[in-house]
């Protein structure tokens, strides 16, 4: 079994409010992306299944962690405990699953995926720390196929009763706006390979 080299203390921490999504086949080398985000963010590891990208989890969570930041593991609570992350990311048809592990890990962040007003509210019943809503602009993932309108984003956040974040096609600079309609923080890919990154947080 893995072990983390990194002990991290059982006290819950307030969710950053910026994160970077990593992704096999648009960030090759995540690791290099790391030292351009910026402080108080954090990092949602996304392996999806494949052994690899599973055993180099670990060193991607202790460089997360070296630099202060947040790391969530997605989808794999076992894996989010062997090296020692902050938490668990949970895709939406996984939400119902999440419930338990929030209750019994209360000091693990848990945040999930929305595209929908009713898949917040059942991130809002399983006592989620946070959830990414998506996609509130065009972006190049796959699961961008229906962008949520302006009305429909401001609507569903007036419901909902947990801190929720946006993802797809987020910049800084977009970001701002997105905070001024209620959002608590965004995720991105892109974003984060941008020389302008930094410009507007």
């Amino acid at each position: 079994m893995m072990r983390h080299s990194i002990s991290r203390p059982l006290v819950k921490q307030a969710l950053a409010r910026m994160f970077f999504f990593t992704d096999p086949t648009r960030v090759p080398d995540p690791l290099s992306v790391l030292d351009r985000l910026p402080e108080g963010s954090g990092v949602i590891l996304r392996h999806f299944g494949k052994p690899g990208n599973r055993l180099n989890a670990k060193a991607l969570c202790d460089k997360v962690h070296r630099r202060g930041l947040q790391c969530l593991i997605a989808n794999d609570p076992t894996l989010a405990r062997d090296i020692g992350a902050d938490g668990v990311h949970w895709p939406e048809r996984h939400l119902a699953r999440a419930r338990a592990w929030a209750q019994s890990h209360p000091h693990w962040l848990h945040t999930g995926a929305a595209h929908s007003l009713k898949a917040l509210q059942r991130a809002h019943y399983a006592r989620l720390d946070g959830v990414f809503l998506s996609p509130v602009f065009a972006s190049q993932s796959p699961s961008a196929t229906h962008i949520l309108s302006e009305t429909d984003r401001q609507t569903w956040l007036r419901q909902a009763h947990l801190h929720v974040l946006a993802l797809g096609g987020v910049t800084p600079a977009r970001a701002q706006a997105l905070k001024a309609e209620g959002f608590y923080g965004w995720g991105a890919i892109e974003a984060w390979l941008n020389d302008d990154r930094n410009n507007e947080r």
